[in-house]
């Protein structure tokens, strides 16, 4: 009953907050900047058509991507499994030590361990993901999505399994036949798809990495077709691999869109794209291969939706608390459809879903129950966040949640980790952050550590701008029910 309770009170919280979007986005300053803080609205305008035929192929590919987003992200990130690693589909890769900026996925937490399964069924047919039961203080908070980033469902202590570990069937699309019992069955309309699965971690001494790497090594993943006798699953690590998964806002874009139609079968909800895409040139059983010209107006179309999701993200997310800039970085409609599977009738957002998973990845059916995101890219002054400057973000006592809290910084441009630096994050599941005497935290960000506040640091390029996402995993009552607050991050003077 204590979770049913939860998710309702983030619902609630949810219903509140968009409210008061409309009021907030009236008053938000932002801006097109880019990392130098200069504007960045040529883009869209650069492209001049010299025909109303090259301006279709422009707006109708503007609109790909914007409509492609999710499914894009998927695919970088599997083609950066599948080129950069010796791991295949149907097993799986990990990274044996806490996220570094190697880890060019979108804003990845540094703080957990992650292990990544990229399933396929449409020639291994149905596939199984056993996750083990959490125990000793291991666990799992996993999601399991098809290629839209649409959960399918969650999986450890608050998903389906309930913390007693299960198998969960993964079924292909238009299967027919009769699941077999003992498994949680999940029909995906899509033949591919991914698990993300974190395993808890408790510190960051050596120790409890080693922990949640043996736990995380528990899982299994096989074919529904060999669960007689599945073999060993094979786990391959990309802890030291480049792993760049971050958008390009280019013709490249296209040719990840392209693998998603000629692999999937067409979504009843999105045939209103087969006429869109063949105009740019993406059709199924057909190559795509642009011209020049085509290519020249796919590279301004890429920009010009990058300019609007910019526009989207600069406009804000409806704010947590109307006195702070933090947010839920995913519109109240986008959480609804897609914890829903889209069965809404009368909503289809993705303009929101774009702008969601431009900056990050994953869906997450019971969003706010294991963990729940906040972001900010201003100061208290509404300023964007600079990394020259030095700023400071006071963590309340009595943080509520279960298991730990973090701070984490990315590179505002890509929300990815800020390349070649140290360190990403505070948390508190790091027994060297320092805490004052009531029990409170002070995080400082900057290009420099002020004396005496190492522990408590995360560095930042002072050539950029950067974001902060606040995470919470465990949330419980008092953040939903706003009696313990997060304050804006302030300029140190």
């Amino acid at each position: 009953m204590k979770k049913i309770n939860s998710r309702l009170l983030f619902a609630l919280l949810i219903a509140g907050i968009w409210l008061s979007a409309c009021n907030q986005n009236k008053t938000n300053t932002g801006n097109n900047a880019d990392s130098t803080g200069n504007t960045n609205d040529s883009s869209a305008t650069a492209f001049k058509p010299a025909s109303i035929k090259e301006q279709l192929i422009y707006q109708r590919a503007l609109q790909a991507v914007i409509w492609g987003m999710p499914a894009v992200n998927y695919d970088l990130m599997l083609q950066e499994m599948l080129t950069k690693t010796s791991a295949k589909q149907n097993e799986i890769v990990y990274w044996s030590r806490p996220a570094d900026w190697h880890n060019q996925t979108l804003t990845p937490n540094p703080d957990a361990i992650y292990f990544m399964v990229f399933f396929n069924t449409k020639d291994a047919g149905p596939v199984v993901i056993e996750v083990p039961p959490a125990e000793g203080g291991s666990s799992f908070a996993a999601n399991i999505d098809n290629i839209f980033q649409m959960p399918l469902e969650d999986a450890g202590p608050y998903g389906a399994d309930k913390g007693a570990g299960g198998k969960y069937l993964i079924l292909p699309p238009g299967y027919k036949q009769k699941p077999p019992v003992g498994y949680i069955v999940l029909p995906a309309d899509t033949y591919e798809g991914y698990g993300l699965l974190r395993s808890n971690l408790p510190s960051h001494s050596d120790a409890d990495i080693a922990k949640s790497v043996t736990y995380g090594k528990r899982l299994k993943v096989y074919p529904l077709s060999k669960a007689g006798n599945p073999g060993e699953t094979r786990f391959t690590d990309a802890k030291d691999v480049i792993y760049d998964s971050t958008i390009p806002f280019d013709a490249k874009f296209f040719r990840s869109l392209d693998r998603i139609v000629q692999s999937q079968p067409w979504l009843t909800r999105d045939k209103a794209m087969i006429n869109v895409l063949k105009t740019i040139g993406i059709e199924k059983g057909k190559s795509f291969n642009p011209d020049a010209g085509t290519t020249e107006i796919l590279n301004a179309a890429a920009k010009g939706a990058h300019d609007y999701i910019e526009a989207l993200y600069d406009a804000g997310f409806p704010r947590l608390n109307a006195d702070a800039h933090w947010a839920v970085p995913a519109m109240p409609e986008l959480v609804k459809a897609g914890s829903s599977g889209y069965a809404e009738t009368d909503i289809y957002p993705v303009d929101a879903r774009s702008l969601t998973y431009s900056i990050g990845y994953v869906g997450i059916k019971r969003l706010g129950t294991a963990q729940i995101y906040l972001i900010s890219g201003k100061d208290k002054d509404n300023n964007d966040l600079s990394g020259a400057e030095t700023y400071r973000l006071h963590v309340p006592a009595n943080v509520p949640t279960k298991q730990y809290w973090s701070a984490t910084v990315y590179d505002r441009v890509t929300h990815a980790l800020i390349k070649n630096l140290s360190r990403a994050s505070c948390a508190s599941n790091d027994k060297a952050v320092q805490q004052n005497g009531d029990g409170s935290v002070d995080v400082y960000f900057g290009p420099k550590s002020p004396a005496g506040k190492e522990p408590n640091w995360v560095p930042t390029d002072s050539k950029g701008r950067f974001e902060v996402l606040f995470r919470l995993y465990g949330p419980e009552k008092a953040l939903f029910e706003r009696t313990w607050k997060l304050g804006d991050i302030e300029k140190v003077k």
